[in-house]
């Protein structure tokens, strides 16, 4: 594993990942709102934005895409690659048929022969799913969330997944798994979490209620500690939002996001009603290892921010042109000094949060640099017939497809946001758990504070 060089460029997606956070799922192709940059919640949230369907009772029906692909190369262009695939995939394939000592599999070929082909993309977020990861994927709009309780994302860096937070009241927190932990091996048998993959490796450490998730992670200076876990899979409570009167000044009202999901918008607003009602009238929004989420949610809760009629975010093409934007229209605006608090884990939506805020003049920006990522995802099921629907073995494919810009400022991919006032966390509290962290301890929460008195 080599040494981090830079600040990590993108996600994320972000085990209940990445953890970065938008990717977008097209699970329904009905294309509706972005959902988290998947950052999946191993029985937490999702955290890139995701262009999927809203969940239902049952798994939504996976219609062909009603937008045809975006292709940039000529039919005949594209004609010579498949003649060159099929030519030189033959000739391999004849060897191993007539050399190999071992057995083939032909699904397991086809499943690396599709992987493979994304894996040459050089698409950082981009994933295939076979057909039994596919339906696994599907039933997370389904099921109970069921896991350790944490958020990931990829880290591109060390192409392994990073933990970006871990959920209060968990099995993950109640172990000892930090945010910042790389996700080093799996299983029994450690396999290494670079060589699977985002995907598989995440579903390595799903399962029932009750069983165990073991894996390695990799901590401290330059990752040379590794750290084994044994934990047992328990349902994972959805909150997203917590909050508190800052212990330093009643004044001040702490709000922290763990992510975005359906349930953040709600929770958001009940929390600040109830620090209002404690007498609070300024507001710290805690954004500090938010791999992201939803689209509608983290919509839902600028519009009940900004004033009506601006625009929360522009959803960009390929092309550089805007397909489609949303706007503020909920008819509330709200109105109290406001300070977010970000690090290098607050991803995709929690930085489009942190982005229209300032781009409103809403709130001052205190922490370091953001993530960076600015970037969209589409999950689509696989058709052998585009025209009638049909599909082709229940897999499908991940494909980075849009960016996202803020209301007035420049998309911030692979650079992250700078804040007005850059703070880092003290070195004496890096390997202390964030929701240990008490409010007199935590000087960037302080600096957050101090803002207010400027």
């Amino acid at each position: 594993m080599q040494k981090r060089i830079s600040i990590v460029t993108l996600v994320a997606v972000t085990l209940l990942c990445c953890l970065a956070t938008f990717m977008a799922t097209f699970l329904a192709m009905r294309n509706e709102d972005d959902k988290a940059f998947l950052n999946e919640n191993l029985g937490g949230d999702e955290t890139e934005i995701n262009e999927t369907a809203e969940p239902e009772t049952e798994a939504p029906e996976t219609d062909p895409p009603v937008d045809k692909p975006n292709n940039t190369e000529s039919s005949s262009n594209r004609s010579e690659f498949m003649d060159k695939v099929v030519e030189k995939l033959t000739i391999v394939d004849a060897y191993f048929r007539a050399y190999y000592i071992g057995d083939l599999d032909d699904e397991a070929l086809l499943d690396g022969i599709i992987a493979g082909y994304v894996e040459g993309t050089g698409d950082a977020f981009g994933a295939y799913y076979n057909a039994a990861d596919f339906e696994a994927f599907m039933s997370d709009y389904n099921a109970e969330l069921v896991g350790i309780g944490v958020n990931v994302i990829y880290n591109t860096e060390y192409e392994t997944l990073e933990i970006l937070s871990v959920v209060p009241d968990s099995p993950a927190l109640e172990a000892g798994v930090q945010p910042g932990d790389l996700i080093y091996t799996v299983g029994e048998d450690r396999e290494l979490a670079s060589e699977l993959g985002y995907y598989p490796t995440i579903n390595k450490l799903r399962g029932e209620i009750g069983t165990e998730a073991v894996f390695t992670v990799l901590r401290g200076k330059n990752y040379t500690e590794e750290v084994e876990f044994r934990i047992i899979r328990q349902k994972i409570i959805e909150v997203t939002v917590m909050s508190h009167v800052y212990d330093l000044d009643n004044t001040i009202g702490v709000i922290k996001i763990t992510s975005f999901d359906a349930k953040t918008p709600e929770q958001f607003i009940a929390a600040v009603e109830e620090l209002q009602n404690s007498g609070c009238d300024k507001l710290i929004v805690d954004l500090r290892y938010n791999p992201g989420g939803e689209l509608q949610s983290i919509c839902t809760i600028l519009d009940y921010i900004v004033p009506d009629g601006g625009p929360i975010i522009h959803i960009i093409d390929g092309n550089g042109n805007e397909v489609d934007a949303e706007y503020a229209d909920d008819g509330h605006e709200l109105n109290m000094p406001m300070t977010v608090l970000v690090n290098g884990s607050t991803a995709s939506a929690a930085e489009l949060f942190t982005s229209t805020v300032r781009d409103y003049e809403k709130a001052t920006i205190v922490g370091t640099t953001t993530y960076g990522k600015g970037c969209m995802q589409t999950t689509i099921p696989l058709y052998s017939n585009l025209l009638t629907g049909k599909l082709y073995d229940g897999s499908a494919v991940t494909i980075t497809y849009r960016m996202y810009n803020p209301p007035f400022s420049d998309n911030y991919h692979g650079i992250g946001i700078v804040p007005d006032v850059v703070v880092e966390l003290d070195e004496a509290l890096l390997e202390k758990n964030i929701y240990k962290i008490t409010d007199e301890e935590d000087n960037q929460l302080r600096a957050a504070a101090a803002t207010f008195d400027k």
